[in-house]
C-alpha cells in the first residue's frame, strides 16, 4: 500500500489532485476536512474555517500532533488500498506517516489571487470570506511553534514534490503524471 500526502496553501488544487488519483491510479481518498467536519458536527459547532482549525487543534493538544492523520491512516490500512490523505498541515503528521513507510509528501501552491478565485467558484461551508479574510486565515496556518497547530510553511518544505498550480489543468495533471512514474 503505497500513502500520498498532501499539503499546500488555501485553494492551491489539493482537491484537483486529489480527484485525478482517485480517478485515473485508483488511489482511495481520506479527507481530513471530512473527519473534522464530522467532528464539528458531533460538537454542535457551526462549519467555518475558526471551527475547523479549533476542532483540529484541540484533538492534536489532546492526544497527539500527528492524531487525524493516524486516524485516516488507520483507515487506509484495514482498505489496504493505494490512499491519499488530504491535507496534511503539521510536521507530526508528515514524522507518523513517514514512520510508518511507503510515504511521499506533495505540496502544491498558486498565486493568491488565483487561489482566492478558486475558492470562491467552490463555495464550500468555510469559502464564503473576502480577499482580506482568506490571507489572514492563509497567514495563521503558515507559521507556528505550537506542534499542534498548522505549519504549512514547514510542511511544504518538507514535501518531496512541490507542483505549481498557476497554469491549466494539462499542466498540473502532467506534473503528477511524472510524479507517479517515479515512485
Amino acid at each position: 500500500m503505497r500513502i500520498i500526502g498532501i499539503t499546500g496553501t488555501i485553494g492551491a488544487g489539493k482537491g484537483t489532485i486529489v480527484e485525478y488519483l482517485t480517478n485515473h491510479y485508483h488511489f482511495r481518498h481520506y479527507s481530513v476536512r471530512a473527519y473534522l467536519i464530522e467532528e464539528i458536527k458531533r460538537r454542535g459547532l457551526g462549519i467555518d474555517r475558526d471551527s475547523m482549525v479549533l476542532v483540529a487543534n484541540d484533538l492534536r493538544a489532546n492526544h497527539s500532533p500527528s492524531f487525524i492523520v493516524d486516524q485516516l491512516f488507520d483507515q487506509a490500512k484495514t482498505n489496504g488500498q493505494d490512499a491519499i490523505i488530504e491535507s496534511i498541515r503539521t510536521p507530526g503528521e508528515i514524522h507518523s506517516l513517514r514512520e510508518k513507510g511507503n510515504f511521499i509528501l506533495l505540496a502544491v501552491d498558486a498565486k493568491p489571487e488565483l487561489r482566492y478565485q478558486r475558492i470562491i467558484v467552490r463555495n464550500s461551508e468555510t469559502d464564503n470570506i473576502t480577499f482580506e479574510t482568506f490571507l489572514e486565515n492563509e497567514k495563521r496556518e503558515m507559521e507556528t511553534s505550537d506542534p499542534n497547530k498548522q505549519n504549512l510553511s514547514e510542511c511544504i518544505k518538507q514535501a518531496d514534490f512541490v507542483l505549481r498550480n498557476d497554469h491549466n489543468f494539462q499542466f498540473l495533471f502532467t506534473q503528477v503524471d511524472e510524479i507517479i512514474k517515479s515512485i
